[in-house]
């Protein structure tokens, strides 16, 4: 098993500079699920169901920042992290914190472990990839990083078939899109551009304008585009909603509204994404989750 030091195993992307306490980080990945677009677990969901939700956040944070944040060897970190993630079916018990709080939420759900190997798959290819050459690419990436998060959380409500999968792939393609779509400034800063190669190239927008202060207005012609077709592929995954009951209606609904505020963030910014990331709005999600709710109920009636 790899071998890890406290601050390249233990810090769930907490920076090395401080000691690292069990409080320490908590408080780091409460901070992150705080910033997300969506709510990762609405309030008003049942303690146990909330505590579930976030122990899956919490490992999908993790792998994401020891594929973006570590320092080292990020590719030995993700293999060392998976091989540990593997103890919770093998029934080991796992090393990292967030694993051992993950392990009673597999148990008491049945996960299957192959989304969370996908996760990780995701950001070692990150080590690798750094363009997409095709939307279809691009797209062919979110069946890793982003299309597992839908199914591990419809299994925590034991929502498994093909309909709702289906729809829910959809929903956190578009998710995945949105927030690359936000974050293009910074992600270029990292190295790494999301945008399709071929979309750039229709545009006739060249990768050093994602370097500059402020964007050219073919960027921002391009960022409308991507800004839509993410909007389209959420309306088309949305429908999930009117599928579900109970619980998980309510929460899958929060992060359908999120990915909506996210739009609205982005239509606001009119391409504005290069310095800093346009954050969706509390207030903007929540009109997006009543509309949602109601809408949906409405649906199911007729």
């Amino acid at each position: 098993m790899q071998n890890y030091s406290r601050n390249q195993f233990d810090d769930d992307g907490v920076s090395s500079t401080r000691p690292h306490t069990a409080a320490t980080r908590e408080w780091a990945l409460r901070r992150r699920e705080r910033a997300e677009n969506f709510p990762v677990a609405l309030r008003l969901l049942p303690r146990d169901l909330r505590r579930d939700l976030q122990a899956v956040y919490d490992v999908a944070r993790v792998v994401d920042d020891l594929g973006d944040e570590a320092a080292g060897d990020r590719t030995a970190l993700l293999q060392g992290f998976s091989r540990d993630l593997g103890a919770i079916w093998e029934g080991a018990r796992p090393r990292h914190p967030v694993l051992q709080r993950l392990a009673p939420t597999v148990a008491r759900h049945g996960l299957d472990r192959v989304p969370f190997e996908r996760l990780v798959q995701a950001n070692l290819l990150d080590q690798q990839v750094t363009r997409y050459a095709t939307y279809a690419d691009l797209r062919g990436y979110c069946v890793l990083s982003a299309e597992p998060v839908g199914r591990i959380v419809l299994g925590v409500f034991g929502v498994s078939s093909p309909a709702a999968l289906e729809l829910s792939d959809r929903v956190c393609a578009a998710l995945q899109l949105v927030e690359h779509w936000q974050d293009v400034g910074e992600d270029h800063r990292a190295g790494r551009v999301y945008l399709p190669q071929e979309d750039l190239t229709a545009f006739g927008v060249g990768e050093a304008e994602l370097a500059a202060a402020a964007p050219s207005p073919a960027l921002r012609r391009l960022l409308a585009f991507e800004t839509g077709r993410a909007a389209e592929l959420l309306d088309s995954g949305a429908p999930l909603v009117g599928l579900l009951h109970g619980w998980a209606r309510l929460a899958v609904a929060g992060f359908v509204a999120g990915g909506y505020a996210a739009v609205d963030a982005l239509r606001r910014a009119d391409g504005d994404v290069l310095s800093s990331s346009p954050p969706a709005r509390r207030r903007d999600v929540f009109r997006h989750l009543v509309r949602l709710l109601v809408g949906s109920r409405g649906r199911r009636r007729r």
